[in-house]
């Protein structure tokens, strides 16, 4: 047996093995560990959390959390967050807080992420087919090659899941970690939980349906004070052994912030609308007008209608993939409203240009008014239901279409007026009368909002409510300033307009003023919508 150098002679062998362990490279230490190992070392703490087989026809993966487990740690957050390289603000997985109202009464945290739907929103919204469920695993993948950054999924999902960077100018999300399952590794969140609150399980499609959808017309609760499952079906199923979690409700349930205003869609929204009244009310007045003034209304609408579709596209995050917005016309109700609106521009730009080069083809002209008036109108009826789509209370059908419907009438006879009194596109007779549908037609749209927005704060659903919380107390100054635009542009200066009617000035301060008023009550639109959300949400 060899003796010990003479400086190690007094060290113990523990001394020795810390000096050895000292000398390697984490590298050297990670092979060390891993070099006899079949399955990474963490594997035999989560191989009970993954099926042990793949889904069959019928069945797809889910995650499943035990709300008893969970510490709200977020070490599931961090995981996902470090090893799908997520940018600082952006998260995949988001831990919220349920609470009693009782003193001492139960809460539980809760994490949550992408539910993975049979039926999922962000799939049917998307019109470049930039989603993809496996048709195995039933995973929701995002596939952002595809992706044009308009954000549609965003408003579609529930559940707050598609997370949009700018800087990428895509949206991005969670996939199961996908490429991990298909090796038998546990997904980052899975295998990160400390108290094994995240599991992998296989549910049954017809199971999900039933609970949520089903032929009884009841609908299982899905977790407390969480959105309707039965608009996409989630996949997640949050396990309890204490009954009195289902009383539990999301701590920041009565939270209300604004959302993003979307200011290009704003434009591009009340720019159709407004070629689209003035498309209308020329196809009505077209045989009694020349063909110059004929012109000078189509004219107009060409340039209201260019001008929106141009502002549309500076809401793309990646403006060059336009083109593909029609490839999800089956489904999807923004691919149907781009599609419209592009023939839209083509049709109009045709329609002008044909009369200004033959304005003798009288009937081709006619024809081609009222094709205007339908295309115009369609795509009127498709942005109605881009919205109403989203399932979210302040945006149902009704609400949107007066709304629209409103804009449309107000900002059609206003820019009429406008340009007849400035051109003499408008016969005189007419002038009166138009006015006057002005007038009332603004005078009922204000009092339908303000009443609207008082049974708003009074009414059962808690978004309706938050939606009138945020107009009258997150910005009141801009809801005083929509109704003082609205009383100013439709009601004042058209009651001067009744009395002055060739006053070209009046006309023109009316249709700026009521543009104004349309396009403050556009953000409102945006901002001040509420939908109900899971505890926690995304931020």
């Amino acid at each position: 047996m060899t003796s010990k150098p003479p400086h190690l002679s007094n060290q113990t062998l523990i001394d020795e093995l810390l000096a050895e362990q000292g000398s390697l490279t984490a590298v050297e230490r990670f092979s060390q560990r891993h070099a006899h190992a079949e399955f990474p070392l963490q594997q035999q703490y989560y191989r009970d959390l993954l099926p042990l087989t793949q889904p069959k026809v019928g069945q797809q993966y889910a995650f499943e959390v035990d709300l008893d487990k969970c510490s709200g740690c977020k070490a599931c957050v961090t995981a996902c967050h470090s090893l799908n390289g997520l940018e600082e603000n952006e998260t995949w997985r988001s831990v919220g807080l349920l609470v009693g109202h009782s003193r001492g009464s139960e809460q539980r945290t809760v994490t949550t992420a992408c539910h993975h739907c049979v039926d999922p929103a962000c799939l049917n919204g998307c019109p470049v087919l930039a989603y993809d469920k496996h048709p195995v695993t039933g995973i929701v993948s995002h596939l952002d090659d595809q992706c044009i950054g308009c954000q549609y999924c965003v408003l579609k999902c529930p559940y707050e899941v598609p997370q949009y960077s700018k800087s990428l100018g895509i949206v991005r999300k969670c996939d199961m970690c996908s490429s991990r399952l298909a090796v038998n590794e546990a997904p980052a969140c899975v295998q990160a939980c400390p108290n094994a609150a995240i599991a992998i399980r296989i549910v049954e499609h017809s199971d999900v349906v039933g609970s949520y959808r089903g032929d009884d017309g009841a609908t299982t609760a899905f977790l407390p004070t969480a959105p309707n499952p039965a608009y996409t079906l989630p996949t997640t199923k949050y396990i309890t052994k204490n009954a009195a979690v289902s009383s539990l409700e999301a701590a920041d349930y009565n939270e209300v912030r604004l959302q993003p205003a979307h200011l290009p869609l704003m434009v591009m929204l009340v720019l159709m609308q407004t070629a689209t009244g003035i498309y209308c009310i020329h196809a009505w007045l077209q045989p009694s007008l020349s063909s110059r003034e004929s012109f000078q209304f189509l004219f107009l609408g060409a340039i209201c209608t260019i001008l929106g579709s141009v502002a549309s596209v500076f809401h793309l995050g990646r403006p060059k993939g336009a083109w593909r917005i029609f490839l999800g016309w089956r489904r999807s109700w923004l691919s149907r409203e781009a599609i419209v609106f592009g023939v839209l521009v083509k049709t109009a730009l045709m329609a002008t240009l044909l009369l200004r080069r033959w304005p003798e083809w009288e009937r081709l002209h006619s024809g081609f008014a009222w094709v205007l008036v339908l295309l115009s109108t369609l795509g009127t009826l498709a942005s109605v239901m881009v919205y109403h789509d989203t399932c979210r209370p302040a945006w149902n059908w009704k609400v949107t279409g007066f709304k629209f419907l409103g804009t449309t009438i107000l900002l059609g006879l206003a820019s009429v007026l406008a340009l007849g009194s400035w051109t003499g596109a408008l016969p005189t007779a007419l002038v009166q009368p138009l006015t006057t549908g002005l007038f009332l037609g603004s005078i009922a749209k204000l009092a339908w909002e303000i009443r609207l927005l008082r049974s708003w704060t009074n009414s059962s659903i808690q978004s309706l409510r938050k939606s009138a919380i945020l107009s009258l107390e997150s910005v009141p100054i801009i809801t005083r300033i929509r109704y003082l635009l609205l009383g100013v542009g439709g009601i004042f200066f058209t009651f001067i307009l009744l009395v002055q009617p060739q006053n070209s000035k009046i006309a023109l301060a009316l249709l700026v003023t009521l543009l104004s008023a349309e396009m403050v009550e556009r953000y409102l639109f945006f901002t001040t919508v509420a939908a109900d959300k899971m505890p926690g949400g995304f931020r």
